[in-house]
């Protein structure tokens, strides 16, 4: 499954641009990838990952702004159509995966 959240935000005081930033900084270390300016997605396991996900983001969502949550499997995002622009590939196939321990 993937969670996809769906932000507009303001900024045009300097106190909303700091929860602008620190609302994008929460999302990118809980793990979630930019797809383009604005909508983040996160892949999850199972409908409890999901559960502890929408709650982390509803305890860090900022004060203004339209933050939108929308869960789907992996098979409808697999449907996604790119009509311009180029598919990013989110696997790493180099030696960035190698672990040594």
């Amino acid at each position: 499954m993937r969670v996809l959240v769906f932000f507009d935000l303001p900024v045009i005081t300097g106190e909303q641009r700091r929860a602008y930033v620190k609302f994008r900084k929460f999302l990118l270390k809980s793990g979630f990838m930019m797809l383009q300016e604005s909508v983040y997605c996160k892949l999850a396991l199972n409908g409890t990952v999901v559960r502890g996900i929408v709650d982390n983001v509803h305890k860090n969502k900022p004060t203004e702004g339209l933050v939108q949550l929308l869960t789907v499997t992996e098979k409808q995002y697999a449907k996604i159509d790119i009509i311009v622009g180029e598919v990013k590939n989110e696997i790493l196939d180099s030696d960035e995966r190698l672990v040594i321990l």
